[in-house]
């Protein structure tokens, strides 16, 4: 029984394995740059969605564009898109249609944080850290289709693929998350101090995985500083 787990934890960082686990205290390395490589993820259930939060937290010292989260279709490339063009700055896509969040650059260091999307308002927010930044409008009345194909480390430009090697990220990432419906201010703070948290469709500690490239499973180096 001892040598299996051991072969079942060490297939969960091999390139094109599928696999579902907690990765309580674990992260996802990108450490080629540039790259093809991404994690594809998927969500329990899969639904249309008038409301959505998406929390995660990274670590690089990129300088150049990213993307840390693409949700797309087959109608839509960028459905659901966390993207970092520059330093100090986030877009959140939706639908195609984006607002830009800016925020002082500190230190190199994690990064927290969450992404959240109302239809009726077509209202955004976006945390930072345990902050939120001013929130900003978008595609009010959208419902986001349940038919995707959910990816980590890249921005998909087609269904599943077609990705810029210089918008791939490099770096680690942990404790991604994703609800069908706006979290409350306590729990976008509770999500950054890395406290108990609601049911998700997508959630770290029973995610299920495929890497696809040159991205490792690996334990976290240190704590991160909650302030």
């Amino acid at each position: 029984m001892e040598k299996l787990q051991l072969w079942l934890f060490d297939l969960a960082g091999l390139s094109g394995a599928i696999t579902q686990e907690d990765l309580y205290r674990k992260v996802f390395v990108f450490w080629k740059d540039p790259s093809d490589a991404h994690v594809v993820v998927k969500p329990e259930p899969e639904q249309p969605l008038q409301n959505f939060t998406v929390c995660l937290r990274s670590f690089t010292d990129l300088t150049r564009p990213y993307g840390l989260f693409s949700h797309a279709t087959k109608a839509q490339d960028n459905e659901i898109l966390i993207f970092k063009p520059k330093p100090g700055e986030y877009r959140l896509y939706v639908g195609e249609e984006f607002v830009t969040f800016r925020v002082p650059e500190t230190c190199i260091d994690w990064e927290h944080i969450c992404a959240s999307w109302e239809s009726a308002m077509g209202i955004g927010e976006f945390w930072v850290n345990g902050k939120p930044l001013p929130r900003k409008g978008l595609r009010k009345g959208y419902s986001v289709s349940a038919e995707a194909v959910i990816i980590l480390g890249q921005e998909q430009d087609s269904f599943g693929g077609g990705f810029d090697l210089y918008n791939s990220f490099t770096g680690e990432m942990t404790d991604v998350y994703m609800w069908g419906y706006g979290l409350s201010s306590g729990k976008m703070r509770a999500a950054y101090q890395s406290l108990q948290l609601p049911p998700s469709a997508l959630g770290w500690r029973n995610l299920q995985y495929e890497i696809k490239g040159d991205v490792a499973v690996k334990p976290r180096l240190k704590d991160m500083l909650i302030v």
